[in-house]
């Protein structure tokens, strides 16, 4: 009997401060609705989706992330930790095949993989990559699954992510391609 494939999204730091807040931009704001299309479609076909927090704390800038990017952002329980308002991901709560996980660093930093794919056979994951920002948190964790298993289908659509910089994002993508992560959603522009 043929095993099926588990198809799993994870969408990457689409928080307010990304997107509206201090560390916000044109770029971002524009992939939002995307990104809402993208979950609502794995949630109607009841696939796995997982979404991630940056999460900060009150002494981010003493941190060596905070001496290298002075911005504060994501502090947790302020409105720029939150997850955007389009994706309501608080109705997801009913929904058993969606899971958030807070993270400290730009990758999954606590996170039981084994649990969470059920022991899954790697070669039968098929995970897309989704969320902000392109060239820091997607890249890492992008290279973090393809690290942790090298046999799994994994995606990035770029039309449903942004970079710090239109560049970066575009160098980013062309990394993962590099590390064989399937890139789709390229505009020709």
């Amino acid at each position: 009997m043929a095993k099926e494939k588990k198809k799993v999204l994870i969408v990457i730091d689409v928080q307010n401060d990304f997107v509206y807040g201090s560390l916000g931009s044109n770029e971002a704001a524009a992939v939002v609705p995307n990104i809402v299309e993208k979950v609502n479609e794995y949630r109607n076909n009841g696939d796995l989706i997982i979404f991630t927090q940056d999460t900060h704390y009150n002494n981010y800038l003493d941190t060596q992330e905070g001496k290298k990017l002075p911005v504060e952002h994501c502090i947790r329980g302020t409105s720029g930790w939150e997850i955007v308002d389009e994706i309501n991901y608080k109705k997801f709560e009913k929904f058993n095949n969606f899971a958030v996980y807070r993270k400290s660093t730009f990758g999954f930093d606590d996170w039981d993989w084994e649990e969470r794919f059920n022991n899954t056979d790697d070669s039968l994951l098929d995970i897309e990559i989704i969320g902000l920002c392109t060239d820091i948190c997607v890249i890492t964790n992008a290279l973090l699954i393809k690290t942790y298993y090298p046999e799994a289908k994994i995606t990035v659509d770029a039309s449903c992510c942004a970079g710090t910089t239109p560049d970066k994002h575009t160098a980013a993508l062309n990394v993962m391609k590099s590390c064989q992560i399937n890139v789709i959603g390229e505009s020709d522009e």
